[in-house]
């Protein structure tokens, strides 16, 4: 069965928006009835077209003159001649051939008749256009047709060799529409499709299918080429039913896919290249297509091998597969912004982004997400990028799944990636993975109404700063809530100004399943709200924080879906806070704030910010605020007596560009690290000097793990300096490992000038050396 045209509203009609069910009833009726009469082409009645199918405008954009000063061509399917001059409605060509090729000139347009199909084919025009003169794909002829469609069923060229690997000289010709090592280009007003039977699912074939497949290949370049594509406009472009594996096959593949192949390792390709730049998809709508709707810059550049990891400048080892080589190689994809799209039961992730910088992420819809895919992804979310924001997107409709399976995720080697002003909800397997090695993550004013599942989700590997959960509003099921954090923090987390609010009047909220899940999140100003009135023994310490009804101005059981993204704000201003609400002026001022709440009103106005995502007018408007009293420097009552002292390691590790060195045991940063060189011997020592007599009777003690690094200290000793003795005198043994946070105490009071923790036993399971983040000393007296 080939999937029909779809027709456009009168002009003036209201724009977007997904269809009733009713109204994609009356389709399938329209659609049965051609069935049955015979009909070839069936339009579908402009009350049934999906949402964003068809734009509302008085004509097509090849209906008026070519702003380019270009050429413009015309592809006509039934009434066109590949023999003819293609330069007039009257004279057009009839195939998508013809146009492949024929290579096209800056400011030309190659425009495809409205209401017409082209099956079996697909579209890929050669050449390139230049600055102000893009080469531009679009549609013209009857305002009241259709969009001119390409359902190119499938018939793309593989990108596999015989034994399974990439094909340099096919990857990136699998779309409806292609483009290689191509740039300026705008594309809008098609419809595409790219399978030959969506109903059955791909279980064994390795197939790859796109919509738009932009690539970047950069086996084919020649020496010297232009290797960074500019300038891609993509919008008011409907794809749907394309197609692919439901397992992991080493490749990625969408509605709209930009993408870098090279076949190589990494470092045989030049630096600061091989990426897109100044790109906009936006206005577009996906139904039914695999992996994802959208998909940008993915790089393969042979990252997979045992020698293509390396370290970052915290001393922190990245595998391959991360990619910060695309961070310190200057590969980065920049300018790019995806707004306004609608997404509906898309196989694996919605909108997966890598490799970008600059980026805006906003506006965005995503209703049903990892549908047909049974592995790991979310909706929406960027790794391996930096400097970017994703914004007022909405998604709801996601899976249950014990991975990942949430709206968001806060990914591996992100730098400065802000989540704010999205709303999610209905997703059963919880509202944020968070992965770690990830520097200045900040998820800010979202709101999560019914994300049941985990609350914040995994949390794989350090960072390299802390992460900052603030201002947001949750609102849950206790009892169909698995738990807020399912794994265990292995660095600095800061959750402030949140609202926890469990409607559930039967069961408190589950917060951890490990024992030291929390162990470094730093909880202050946030409500913790139980409509059953018991709060559970595992919240978490907050000295400054409220456990009252934040007094919501509307019902939050009864939330707003089903408005759309353009209506956003409508949703969250449900979760505004009366005037009487004890939650004014509650919150506590930090800069990962940001500058006005989910409903644009400045932060922050009285005596303090308020807690939750929505900011009151009460009181006086605080115009430049300051943080006189910040979270990350509150000592409590406990100083570190080592901190910032000098340490001397019996063995170093050369690596890592010199960043493993002692000094980092005592830097109050528990994202760097000291660690022993490969052959070093036992017993490893590490001294460190107070500079004068010193009184503890205290010390902490932690190891370095991330998802490849296990705890390896079996055995150790306290030792204290005798300077009458002039020998090292042992105070506390432990045959029982360090692992993370462990607190030494119970050896009394110790005086002595100098500290020495002696490991002397490895697990017997552990090939490599101990890495130690800290080595703290306190007087608890």
């Amino acid at each position: 069965m080939k999937p029909v045209a779809t027709a456009p509203p009168p002009p003036g009609a209201p724009t977007r928006r997904r269809p009733s069910s009713r109204a994609l009833r009356r389709g399938l009726v329209a659609l049965l009835a051609a069935l049955l009469t015979g009909s070839l082409v069936t339009v579908m009645p402009a009350a049934a077209a999906p949402s964003g199918v068809a734009a509302a405008k008085p004509s097509w954009p090849g209906n008026t003159p070519n702003p380019n000063g270009g050429t413009d061509y015309f592809i006509d399917a039934t009434n066109g001649s590949d023999n003819a001059g293609g330069t007039s409605p009257e004279s057009a060509w009839r195939s998508l051939a013809k146009a492949n090729a024929t290579t096209f000139a800056p400011g030309d347009r190659i425009l495809l008749k409205a209401g017409e199909q082209w099956h079996d084919e697909q579209l890929w025009p050669k050449g390139s256009g230049s600055a102000g003169r893009p080469i531009t794909i679009s549609a013209y002829g009857d305002p009241r047709a259709g969009r001119p469609y390409i359902a190119t069923n499938g018939n793309v060229p593989s990108p596999f060799n015989a034994d399974g690997t990439k094909n340099p000289e096919t990857v990136g010709l699998t779309g409806a529409i292609v483009l290689r090592n191509q740039q300026y280009f705008e594309i809008n007003n098609v419809e595409l499709s790219n399978d030959d039977d969506f109903a059955t699912d791909i279980t064994t074939e390795r197939v790859v299918r796109d919509g738009i497949m932009v690539s970047v290949n950069a086996d084919l370049l020649a020496d010297g080429a232009d290797n960074i594509m500019d300038h891609f406009r993509i919008f008011d472009v409907y794809v749907h039913n394309t197609d692919g594996p439901s397992f992991w096959q080493q490749m990625h593949y969408g509605g709209i896919n930009f993408q870098v192949f090279g076949s190589r390792n990494y470092r045989e390709y030049g630096t600061g290249g091989y990426y897109f730049q100044d790109v906009r998809i936006e206005n577009n709508t996906f139904e039914n297509v695999e992996l994802h709707a959208i998909q940008f810059a993915f790089n393969w550049f042979g990252d997979r091998t045992a020698d293509s990891g390396q370290y970052d400048e915290n001393g922190k080892w990245h595998e391959g597969w991360e990619q910060l080589w695309v961070r310190t190689r200057d590969l980065y994809s920049r300018d790019v912004y995806i707004g306004h799209n609608y997404a509906e039961s898309i196989g694996q992730g919605a909108i997966q982004l890598a490799n970008t910088k600059n980026m805006t992420v906003e506006y965005n819809e995503v209703n049903g997400f990892l549908e047909r895919y049974n592995s790991v992804s979310v909706a929406l979310y960027l790794w391996a990028g930096a400097d970017s924001v994703m914004q007022y997107n909405e998604v709801y409709g996601g899976p249950y799944n014990e991975f990942d399976g949430t709206p968001w995720d806060l990914e591996y080697t992100n730098f400065n990636v802000t989540y704010q002003f999205n709303y999610s909800h209905d997703n059963p397997a919880g509202w944020m993975s968070y992965m770690g090695n990830s520097s200045n993550s900040v998820a800010r004013y979202n709101l999560s109404v019914n994300d049941n599942g985990v609350l914040v989700k995994n949390m794989l590997s350090t960072n390299y700063s802390p992460t900052y959960f603030v201002n947001n509003t949750f609102v849950y099921d206790g009892a169909e809530v698995d738990y807020f954090h399912d794994e265990t923090f292995l660095s600095r987390v800061y959750f402030l100004n949140n609202i926890f609010y469990n409607y559930s009047t039967t069961e408190p909220t589950p917060w951890y399943r490990r024992a030291d899940a929390l162990r470094h999140a730093v909880f202050s100003n946030n409500d913790f709200y139980e409509a059953s009135g018991s709060h559970s023994s595992q919240e978490p310490a907050d000295p400054n924080g409220l456990r009252v009804d934040p007094r919501f101005v509307g019902n939050p059981t009864s939330y707003l879906t089903g408005a759309g993204v353009d209506r956003i704000r409508k949703a969250a201003a449900q979760f505004r806070l009366r005037d009487e609400s004890p939650l004014i002026d509650a919150g506590r001022y930090n800069a990962h704030l940001g500058s006005e709440d989910f409903l644009g009103t400045h932060i922050y106005y009285g005596d303090a910010p308020d807690i939750g995502i929505a900011e009151s007018r009460i009181g006086e408007k605080v115009t430049n605020p300051v943080d006189d009293d910040p979270i990350e420097e509150e000592p409590g009552n406990r100083v570190n007596l080592a901190l910032d002292k000098p340490v001397a390691a019996s063995s170093t590790h050369p690596g890592a560009g010199g960043t493993l060195g002692a000094e980092k045991l005592t830097d109050g940063d528990l994202t760097t690290r000291w660690a022993a060189s490969d052959d070093a011997a036992y017993p490893i020592t590490l001294d460190i000097d107070f500079g004068g007599d010193t009184t503890f009777d205290e010390v902490y003690l932690d190891e370095y793990t991330d998802a490849g690094t296990n705890p390896r200290v079996q055995a150790f000793e306290l030792q204290r300096w005798d300077v009458g003795t002039g020998e090292w005198v042992t105070f506390a043994s432990h045959d029982d490992g360090i692992g993370h946070d462990l607190t030494v105490t119970g050896f009394g009071s110790v005086t002595t000038s100098r500290l020495r923790v002696a490991l002397t036993e490895q697990i017997a399971t552990e090939v490599y050396t101990p890495t130690m983040t800290e080595i703290a000393v306190y007087r608890t007296g």
